[in-house]
């Protein structure tokens, strides 16, 4: 590998995440990009930039990590829901944007607790019940872990 190249490899790599949040934040103002994924992607940049989350920004490159899973996923939902080439036009970094969200996703995965995927990861939806007139009746949201099947499990079935 030539000097050149791993220098290149070796930006991008440092700026994956100010990229990405640059890449969040003009996704917002593109009227292309649903409303519901907007509001995942303002969330998504929210939690990458306030210090304080499941893993402390303060802790260098762990700390990073969980941002980073989290706009992945962001990104790759947003990237299933909508025209990929909308999210094409917005990167400012190195490569393709699809296949570098994808292995950014990959790669955070494998780094982080298995306690902390499933919180990154739980789906939220809508409670079935219904108010009767009181202030705080019952949570309007209701988040619910994926439950994940260990490898030696699926293999004996």
């Amino acid at each position: 590998m030539s000097a050149l190249l791993a220098r290149r490899r070796l930006k991008n790599l440092l700026l994956l995440i100010p990229n990405m949040l640059l890449l969040c934040a003009r996704l917002l103002t593109d009227s292309r990009v649903p409303a519901t994924e907007r509001a995942l992607v303002a969330g998504a940049i929210v939690y990458a930039i306030i210090p304080f989350d499941l893993i402390p920004d303060m802790i260098p490159f762990v700390g990073q990590i969980d941002d980073a899973y989290l706009i992945a996923l962001t990104l790759l939902r947003l990237m299933e829901r909508s025209d990929p080439k909308v999210v094409r036009e917005h990167w400012s970094g190195g490569g393709d944007v699809v296949e570098l969200v994808g292995a950014a996703a990959l790669i955070a995965a494998k780094c982080l607790p298995q306690r902390i995927r499933r919180v990154l990861t739980s789906r939220v939806t809508v409670s079935e019940k219904k108010g009767e007139g009181k202030l705080l009746p019952v949570p309007l949201l209701v988040a619910s872990a994926e439950r994940e099947v260990p490898a030696d499990a699926s293999r004996q079935s």
